[in-house]
């Protein structure tokens, strides 16, 4: 894989976070991760989110973006939504953003960390680098957007744990 991460100036990193949970529980996390319809949930950036047609693999979503971000508006496709393995697969397909070929997948399960039991969420990217840019400079901004949606997932996931609370609104079945 790094072979064609070079050849194709493909940038790849793995970000980790890992969350203690008072009630570590990982189906609480993966209540706010699978909400391929409502990111907003957890991820400060988006305002709004509307899904196009029903969710299922193929979905697509129009996300819009806060101001301070260099993007009003995202396009991004449902890859992957596995409720048994608690896996997210996400593409971007649009926008004016500058992440071409953008695509994540998210896991989330439970996990010993420092001895205790509690969760763990992992995200992993590949991205193009764009013109004009270096790979340390998309790295570190990519870096710096996922580590900010992972930080806010898990706040509202330990406050949801205080609370006893699974996600409000149950998830939509995927057809």
């Amino acid at each position: 894989m790094w072979a064609l991460i070079k050849t194709y100036g493909i940038l790849a990193l793995m970000v980790n976070l890992e969350l203690l949970l008072s009630d570590p529980q990982d189906y609480k996390v993966w209540s706010l991760v699978r909400r391929f319809d409502q990111p907003q949930k957890y991820k400060p950036f988006v305002s709004r989110c509307i899904v196009q047609g029903d969710l299922k693999i193929g979905s697509v979503r129009e996300v819009n973006v806060k101001s301070g971000l260099p993007a009003t508006t995202s396009t991004e496709r449902l890859e992957m939504l596995d409720d048994q393995e608690h896996i997210l697969g996400v593409k971007f397909v649009g926008g004016d953003h500058r992440l071409k070929n953008y695509s994540s997948i998210i896991t989330v399960h439970p996990d010993v960390i420092d001895g205790r039991v509690g969760t763990k969420v992992i995200e992993s990217f590949v991205v193009d680098v764009p013109d004009g840019n270096t790979q340390d400079e998309t790295c570190y901004f990519v870096k710096a957007l996922i580590n900010c949606n992972l930080k806010s997932l898990a706040d509202v996931s330990e406050r949801m744990a205080m609370r006893g609370l699974v996600s409000t609104n149950q998830p939509p079945t995927l057809r």
